[in-house]
């Protein structure tokens, strides 16, 4: 082992309900001054076997907020179309 090599630092946050093993894994190392580096960022939803890897939060907060937007316009689109099919029953 060479000796300016050191294994990586893991902290794993785990989100949402337990059936759908979200999990957020950061692994880190220490620079010189002893401040932490952020080397990777590995988000796994719903027991994804190949994580999303983003290499800065710039990345990840970037996706995230994309598929913010995405996840609200579905449902938007989903309450719509329940309002049209409840006015739609009604009138008939």
């Amino acid at each position: 082992m060479r000796p300016l090599l050191t294994p990586d630092n893991i902290y794993i946050f785990r989100f949402g309900r337990d059936r759908l093993d979200n999990r957020l894994i950061i692994r880190y190392s220490h620079k010189w001054t002893g401040r932490q580096r952020i080397n990777e960022i590995d988000l796994r939803l719903h027991k994804q076997k190949h994580p999303r890897i983003f290499y800065s939060e710039s990345e990840l907060l970037h996706y995230l907020e994309e598929h913010l937007l995405k996840h609200e316009a579905k449902l938007q689109a989903r309450e719509a179309k329940k309002s049209n099919e409840v006015t739609d029953g009604a009138s008939k």
